[in-house]
């Protein structure tokens, strides 16, 4: 039988594969369940050809695996959304002889936030019961009087700023309580170094603008690989 009444017998009775090449090849039945493949590269699966849209998460600092809710209302909100931030944490009041301190906090937070630092309010009435107000009307008083754009969150349950589990941590590392309102403390950006200020530290005072630069300066930590 010729080459072209084989393949045609071929074709016709499904018993083998014929591939055709410049260079003769062999013939494989398909019980052998093998076809000789002209030389190429094979493609990459699906899986292989897929590239991470998204960079690898920091791993969360411990000191920010916390959660509060907005001075606003809503869901409740992880401090880790601030991870690589370097942070001035700072127990705030609407009727305190510091009151005209939100002016300066709002600059610095103003000033540097397109660096990386985010200025974090936590309204507390611990100290001569000068937050009485709701939450609401906390927020207001902040928006209007000193137009306040840095983040807050909500008075803590029965006032008692040593219920917050951040400032539970804030004074253990720094050995540093608050002993009235806007006491200051501020975090690196791997949530490792924490420094403490007293009320009566201004938030412009060169002690302090010169800490939060060189952390700023600083790189923020790898991500992990």
């Amino acid at each position: 039988m010729n080459r072209r009444a084989l393949l045609h017998y071929l074709r016709a009775s499904g018993t083998a594969a014929w591939i055709a090449t410049a260079t003769p090849v062999a013939l494989t039945t398909t019980a052998d369940a093998q076809v000789p493949l002209a030389p190429s590269r094979q493609a990459p699966s699906t899986l292989e050809r897929a590239s991470p849209t998204t960079p690898p998460e920091r791993a969360c600092p411990t000191l920010l695996r916390h959660s509060f809710t907005p001075i606003q209302g809503g869901a409740p909100q992880s401090m880790c959304e601030y991870q690589g931030k370097v942070l001035l944490v700072v127990n705030t009041a609407s009727q305190c002889g510091y009151t005209y301190q939100y002016d300066g906090l709002e600059a610095l937070y103003r000033k540097f936030k397109d660096r990386g630092l985010v200025v974090i309010g936590f309204p507390s009435n611990d100290f001569g019961g000068q937050e009485p107000g709701t939450d609401k009307g906390i927020a207001e008083f902040c928006r209007t009087v000193y137009g306040v754009q840095f983040p807050m969150f909500e008075k803590q349950a029965h006032g008692r700023l040593a219920a917050n589990p951040l400032f539970a941590e804030l004074v253990a590392r720094t050995g540093q309580a608050p002993k009235w309102n806007f006491h200051k403390y501020i975090i690196d950006r791997t949530g490792a170094r924490v420094v403490g200020f007293s009320s009566d530290t201004e938030p412009g005072s060169r002690e302090l603008v010169g800490l939060v630069e060189r952390l700023l300066a600083e790189r923020p930590p790898a991500v992990r690989g």
